[in-house]
């Protein structure tokens, strides 16, 4: 029997990370997810109810948590793909940087930088093994500087660099920052708390332009739902 391509999505018990999780099922992929709240990924399995689908839950700045993610990729066949979308969000509502407590920004820090950083390198040799893609899902708050976004904003600017960077340095791993825009997610009503979200996108509209991404394969980058990504605009 042939085996399936193998992918890693972190933070897939909802929002982005659980659409994309499905799609990737409908495609045939096999699966490996984690989330902090062990509640919502058993609730996410039950409904994605997939024997592909291989959960562990957990929290990626745990080392042993990311070593476990990759042994069961890794196990499970050709690890092709690698997408860091577990994030950290930090207080809401958010601090201004003056006011900014030091180890809430240690931690949007640890989970937002470090750890896909770490997991990267733990998953590094079988993606290149297999001429796999890491995909770094980032934000547009890491490039406008909007009041009150700075722990946040910041952290995933430094993703986008790590990302340029790693795939300067990593020529046989496609590595692309990927900015889904505004979503309907829980995330981004404590980035708004108190407000109406309901006029953003809900998170099953901006797969396809990731799904387009991985499809086509073009040079690494930054690239935005918002963009015409099925022409291969590039941000």
């Amino acid at each position: 029997m042939t085996q399936s391509h193998v992918a890693i999505v972190t933070g897939a018990s909802r929002g982005f990370g659980k659409a994309l999780t499905a799609a990737l099922l409908d495609r045939g992929w096999t699966v490996v997810v984690d989330a902090r709240r062990g509640s919502d990924l058993k609730s996410t399995v039950a409904e994605l109810n997939s024997g592909r689908l291989i959960p562990l839950p957990g929290d990626v700045t745990d080392a042993s948590h990311r070593g476990a993610l990759v042994s069961a990729a890794t196990g499970a066949g050709p690890l092709r793909l690698l997408v860091n979308n577990a994030s950290r969000l930090g207080p809401s509502p958010q601090p201004a940087l003056a006011d900014y407590p030091p180890d809430e920004l240690r931690a949007v820090y640890e989970a937002n930088v470090f750890a896909p950083l770490a997991l990267i390198r733990a998953a590094l040799p079988a993606l290149t093994a297999n001429a796999g893609t890491i995909v770094n899902v980032t934000s547009d708050a890491a490039l406008e500087p909007y009041p009150g976004w700075g722990g946040y904003g910041s952290s995933k600017a430094a993703l986008d660099q790590l990302s340029a960077i790693l795939a300067a340095e990593v020529p046989a791993v496609a590595v692309y920052a990927f900015d889904p825009g505004d979503m309907r997610t829980e995330m981004h009503q404590a980035a708004f708390p108190g407000e109406d979200i309901s006029d953003r996108a809900e998170p099953e509209a901006k797969v396809p332009a990731l799904l387009h991404l991985l499809d086509t394969r073009p040079p690494a980058g930054r690239y935005r739902a918002a963009d015409s990504v099925v022409s291969g605009a590039r941000s």
